[in-house]
């Protein structure tokens, strides 16, 4: 029988920042514990989480030190069984680039949500810019596979903040998430989903007696499961390269072992971890690659150029890293030309470049100036092409 109108539930709206949404999604994705330092265009993220995580309960908030000691509580509280986050910007995500290195080869997941303002150094503190792409893939040393996404609009915010965590715990990895401050500080009507309308992924944990365990071993999707630190499952945890029960190693075989399977678990899974929408693309003779704010504004401007008779698409990133390489493709290879506005000197552009092999004309419409860019900006781009 159909459920009573009387006792539907209904989806709750409210008016909200996107930094306010972050702390929704993450919420909804389970986060109990987080760890940080206040920085402009962040702060409103952890001052939500200051409000909302202590009502929760086990509910866990700590202002620390600075941003290294902000991320160093976050990697413990998941070794411990916690989905755990931290929020900065510019100058606190660089401090932050060694425990993300160190995070990668522990495998702990964890989520950075990176708010981008102007650079280098303390640069626009109060304007937009995205700046860090480049950074967020290869910031910290050595190689290593990483994820990367963005999010453009407010509601997005929220969807990207789950989506961050269940990455996070399904391949054991810190996942980072891109804002910028237009989209961090735009307030709008966002609906808030219903308890279980988001799929929700917890960590695969050992099922096996704590005898047998090894906590680096090889498994079918290359991620072995994560018991929590002091449930009876020894889980010896370093820095250093490792073999399958954790303890350091410089045995040609099993360092090749180890950082084959960190790439692999990443790499065999483009189809789950890329998340792209592709908008007016399917006739389209020019075309936009966008992400974050941007994106928002080439969604308007190619409304604007099919109005003119222009066919234009618009390919927008959910997924930064892993580059969706597919994607891409198929707009360069439809396209006589594709555009990568981004406010910055051309980041992701180079990417999109490299995948190109001389399909098409690639060109890029950059803004450093603290300014965002604006559709009529774009639209103009689209006209001369």
């Amino acid at each position: 029988m159909p459920t009573p109108r009387s006792s539907r539930k209904k989806r709750k709206e409210v008016f909200a920042l996107g930094a306010e949404a972050v702390a929704e999604g993450a919420l909804l994705a389970g986060c109990s514990f987080y760890a940080g330092y206040p920085i402009t265009p962040s702060s409103e993220i952890m001052e939500t989480m200051a409000s909302r995580l202590p009502r929760i309960r086990d509910g866990v908030f700590l202002q620390m030190e600075d941003e290294i000691a902000s991320l160093g509580a976050v990697i413990g509280a998941s070794l411990a069984g916690r989905k755990a986050m931290t929020a900065t910007s510019g100058p606190g995500f660089s401090l932050m680039q060694e425990h993300i290195g160190y995070a990668c080869m522990a495998e702990t997941p964890l989520v950075v949500v990176n708010v981008m303002r102007g650079g280098p150094s303390t640069g626009l503190p109060t304007s937009p810019a995205q700046g860090d792409v480049q950074q967020a893939r290869w910031g910290t040393h050595g190689d290593h596979s990483i994820i990367v996404l963005s999010a453009s609009d407010t509601q997005e915010c929220l969807h990207m903040t789950v989506t961050a965590f269940n990455m996070a715990e399904k391949y054991r990895t810190p996942v980072i998430l891109l804002l910028d401050e237009v989209t961090a500080h735009t307030r709008e009507k966002i609906t808030l989903p219903l308890p279980g309308e988001f799929e929700v992924f917890n960590r695969v944990v050992p099922t096996m007696p704590p005898e047998w365990y090894k906590p680096f071993e090889e498994t079918v999707r290359g991620v072995p499961p994560m018991p929590p630190i002091g449930s009876g499952y020894r889980f010896h945890v370093t820095g250093l390269t490792h073999d399958v029960n954790g303890f350091p190693t410089q045995r040609p075989d099993e360092t090749v072992d180890l950082n084959h399977r960190l790439f692999r678990k990443i790499d065999q899974f483009f189809h789950d971890i890329q998340v792209v929408e592709e908008y007016q693309t399917r006739d389209a003779e020019v075309g936009v690659v966008a992400y974050g704010s941007v994106a928002r504004s080439a969604r308007y401007a190619v409304d604007q150029a099919r109005a003119r008779g222009i066919k234009a698409g618009l390919l927008k990133l959910g997924t930064l890293f892993p580059f969706p390489k597919a994607a891409a493709l198929r707009l360069l290879s439809s396209c006589r030309a594709v555009i990568v506005p981004e406010m910055n000197m051309g980041q992701m552009s180079r990417e999109v470049k490299r995948v190109n092999g001389g399909r098409s004309s690639v060109r890029t419409l950059n803004r450093v100036d603290g300014q965002i860019i604006t559709p009529s900006e774009i639209l103009k781009a689209l006209t001369q092409v």
